[in-house]
């Protein structure tokens, strides 16, 4: 049995196995474009989706007015004379009959708060912001408002006697009615009540 150049038989597996690099090429090729097919429509809809999501929102700082004020109100007693209150923010705040004679409530914030008939004689609330807040028969003998910020607040019936307002910023009508019973000296700046409301 001669040989010569005869090759040996080959196996199914490895026939399939036999691939020329060119036919490689074609086979990667085509895969390659099976993928990009099967993946175009999911990055399609993640460049939909993406600017959909939620941004993450950042969590709500302490600063923020109403997350200071339930901190404030939190504290809120009937009695709190003599406390240091500076810079405390009350928003519609009831402390109608408060005792607060001789607190610091220098730089606080009262927004649309109730001081109806509190006791704030001899409080320093010099720099404070009481826009909408009621002081109607409050006691304010001796109280500081020095550079107070009190647009639309009310002050009926309030007892100011010795009050100093000075360089505060009222409204109108209230800082005349205001005039029509001012009297006395604070005994602290020794600023009249009427000079302090630049009465005429």
């Amino acid at each position: 049995m001669v040989m010569g150049n005869r090759r040996p038989p080959v196996r199914a597996e490895e026939e399939i196995l036999s691939i020329s690099p060119g036919e490689s090429l074609a086979l990667v090729g085509a895969l390659a474009g099976i993928l990009r097919a099967a993946m175009a429509p999911l990055l399609a809809l993640l460049l939909v989706l993406i600017p959909l999501a939620p941004l993450a929102q950042p969590a709500l700082a302490i600063t923020a007015p109403e997350l200071r004020s339930q901190r404030s109100l939190q504290d809120l007693q009937p009695d709190m004379h003599g406390r240091d209150l500076k810079q405390q923010e009350f928003l519609k705040a009831s402390m109608e009959g408060f005792d607060l004679h001789d607190a610091d409530l220098r730089g606080a914030v009262f927004n649309s708060s109730n001081l109806r008939q509190a006791n704030l004689s001899n409080a320093s609330l010099a720099d404070v912001v009481a826009f909408a807040t009621r002081f109607d028969g409050a006691d304010l003998r001796g109280a500081v408002f020095s550079n107070a910020m009190l647009m639309q607040s009310h002050f009926r019936d309030a007892q100011i006697e010795g009050a100093d307002f000075s360089e505060a910023v009222l409204d109108l009508p209230e800082q005349k009615a205001l005039c029509a019973r001012a009297s006395g000296v604070n005994s602290r700046t020794g600023v009249t009540t009427r000079d302090s409301l630049r009465c005429r």
